[in-house]
């Protein structure tokens, strides 16, 4: 059909200068939109959405068309596995019967009430068309659910939920609108034995899929050492895992997020350091343009889905009520008693506590549609009834669920005050974690020590900075910031200084390297080639400060409690309130501040140059000290090197 400016719409495959300069637009309009996004605090699917709308009716603007073949098959399995390979696989696992109770459980529940309803109060609407469009707008958006979820600050189980709904809820969909679209063409021929057997083939084929690509890739991997091979098999791997489950008439959703999981989980045996960096980055360009540009075109498609519109005002207004409303209500009215009844199901264990009504008013409002459900609905075959009402719906939908619920979101989650991840805890999670890796470390610098002896000075300067990475994690806990002295204010701690001082040393060398450059000294590969190692050398410095700060929330424990944690008392009165009783004594400043269990001695920890507290234990014998800094609460056994 001929596009609003009057030339002719290309041709599908067809590719020309002016094709060229409208995806260059378009790619050049997310990023701005992405960075306003960013600057203003909306969420960035949200905006692209509203502004893809607005500049559709902009005079001049190219009319870009969503092709569905191209989401399903060339966006949707690489969105797919970036974020699959960034979720957590045993969290997965943990979670699977609350995400197939989502994934699979309220996506057939959804179509089956859009169908029903609209069928009912549009008779004229055949029932396997009104399943149709329940089977396309069933499914929230993975892009969204994921953006949504890490950006509002959410507990981990419930981003975890979140996102492993949204990663299986496509296959789930797309099998039942087969199913449907099926009968559309042969009314009567499928029936609810050939639903549920074509979805048992489509799941586990997608399964058995998914696993073996991951596995082939896995043992290809063993034998690539090169990280831009290693990162070319990556960008291969869900094309591939796609296009063999759609071969054999599986899921291929199943065999992207299956494929995704087990190589994510298994990256840090299976990739070294640089390929792992490198793939990062590479996905996370990725993700971020596939995401901005499907986003964008959700909304550019507005004018054309009204160009196409040919029913009476009666009917759009009264099928577009029905289903966002059926929408909106089906998934509260599932979530809330698949949280809580499902517990009273005997023989099903339950290794947590039954949740509060918030996470479950939460993910019954974190149900946002996507690119997905329009693409989907675009390739509902020609001959479907009132297919072009079905596909304006659909946006309507994701309009609606996108704009609405995104951006209510947020605002939902604080006013339910609904706490995310204390970085407290998290800090002493890696303290503690970073205290036993460097514990292992030092044991094998020992074996290989006594097997064959180091040159003078190396011993040390790997001891040094084993002590200093581990030391680094527990100055982070400190709530009072750092390093303290009689009578001064609190001034940095080492870590801190080091870090500081570090960044400004590295851009002295950086600046030392373009001037070489510059004036004929060195070739520009050799300076690409030190550059690189000091920007990874910034990077783990730049990793560092991201992680610090935060607020405090109730302390949980860690790991198993020793005897001496035990038995300890959870607290004792303090010989002093002024600070670290030896320093004080001495003159000498302190970092922070540990609490012996035992007697109250106050000490300052291990990365004060004195080291009073471990000197205390080491001379007093009282194993169990907790943290003096305000409002931490964590202890520590000398003995058995326990956290709680």
């Amino acid at each position: 059909m001929p596009r609003r400016d009057g030339r002719s719409r290309p041709v599908p495959g067809e590719v020309g200068v002016e094709s060229h300069s409208d995806v260059l637009l378009l790619v050049v309009g997310v990023a701005a939109a992405y960075g306003l996004a960013r600057r203003v605090g909306v969420l960035p699917p949200l905006l692209l959405t509203v502004v893809g709308v607005v500049v559709s009716y902009v005079p001049g603007v190219p009319d870009y068309h969503l092709e569905p073949e191209v989401v399903l098959a060339l966006f949707l399995p690489p969105l797919l596995y970036s974020a699959a390979i960034s979720t957590s696989l045993p969290s997965f696992k943990r979670n699977l019967r609350p995400i197939a109770l989502l994934a699979v459980g309220l996506v057939v529940f959804t179509t089956l009430s859009v169908g029903f309803v609209l069928h009912w109060v549009l008779p004229e609407i055949p029932l396997a068309a009104a399943l149709a469009l329940g089977a396309v707008v069933a499914p929230p958006d993975a892009v969204a659910a994921t953006a949504v979820a890490r950006q509002t600050g959410l507990p981990r189980r419930l981003v975890s939920l979140l996102e492993g709904e949204s990663l299986v809820n496509d296959a789930t969909a797309l099998t039942i609108l087969s199913v449907a679209s099926a009968a559309i063409v042969d009314p009567g021929t499928p029936g609810p034995v050939d639903v549920a057997w074509e979805f048992l083939v489509a799941s586990v084929g997608g399964v058995v899929v998914g696993v073996a690509v991951a596995y082939a890739i896995a043992l290809v991997r063993r034998h690539v050492d090169e990280p831009l091979m290693s990162s070319t098999l990556s960008l291969v791997t869900p094309f591939a895992a796609w296009a063999l489950a759609e071969e054999i008439h599986s899921s291929g959703v199943l065999a992207v997020v299956v494929a995704g999981l087990i190589l994510g989980h298994k990256s840090p045996q299976l990739l070294s350091a640089e390929a792992r960096l490198q793939q990062r980055a590479i996905w996370e360009t990725v993700e971020f343009l596939l995401q901005g540009v499907l986003f964008a075109l959700v909304g550019l498609q507005l004018p054309f889905l009204v160009e196409q519109l040919d029913e009476d005002l009666s009917t759009v207004v009264t099928a577009t009520l029905v289903v966002v409303g059926v929408v909106l209500l089906a998934r509260p009215v599932w979530v809330f008693p698949a949280t809580y009844l499902t517990r009273l199901v005997p023989r099903v264990r339950h290794n947590d506590p039954p949740p509060t009504p918030k996470v479950p008013a939460v993910i019954s409002w974190a149900g946002m549609r996507g690119a997905v459900s329009l693409a989907a609905a675009l390739s509902l075959e020609e001959e479907t009834p009132h297919r072009e009402l079905l596909v304006f719906v659909t946006f309507v939908v994701i309009a609606v669920t996108l704009v609405g619920q995104g951006a209510t979101l947020p605002m939902l989650i604080r006013r339910l005050r609904i706490e995310g991840p204390d970085p407290v805890q998290d800090a002493l999670q890696e303290a503690s974690v970073k205290q036993d890796a460097v514990r292992a470390a030092e044991e094998a610098l020992d074996r290989l020590v006594a097997e064959h002896p180091l040159p003078h000075g190396v011993e040390e300067r790997l001891r040094q900075g084993a002590d200093h990475r581990a030391m680094a994690a527990w100055e982070r806990l400190g709530a009072g910031g750092g390093a303290h002295a009689p009578g001064e204010e609190a001034v940095e701690t080492p870590s801190e200084a080091y870090r500081r001082v570090r960044h400004a040393m590295l851009v002295a060398e950086r600046d030392v390297l373009v001037k070489a450059r510059d004036e004929g000294r060195i070739d520009d590969e050799v300076m690409q080639a030190v550059l690189r190692d000091l920007d990874l050398e910034e990077t783990l410095l730049s990793g560092v400060d991201e992680r610090r700060g935060g607020r405090r929330q109730e302390s949980t424990v860690l790991m198993d409690a020793c005897e001496h944690l035990a038995t300890a008392p959870a607290d004792a009165v303090p010989s002093t309130t002024q600070g670290c009783e030896d320093c004080l004594r001495e003159g000498t400043a302190w970092v922070h501040l540990r609490l012996c269990l035992g007697c109250g001695h106050v000490g300052c920890c291990d990365s004060s140059p004195r080291r009073h507290a471990t000197k205390h234990w080491q001379t007093d014998a009282h194993p169990v000290i907790r943290s003096f800094e305000p409002g931490e609460d964590w202890r520590w056994c000398y003995a058995d090197e326990v956290v709680s």
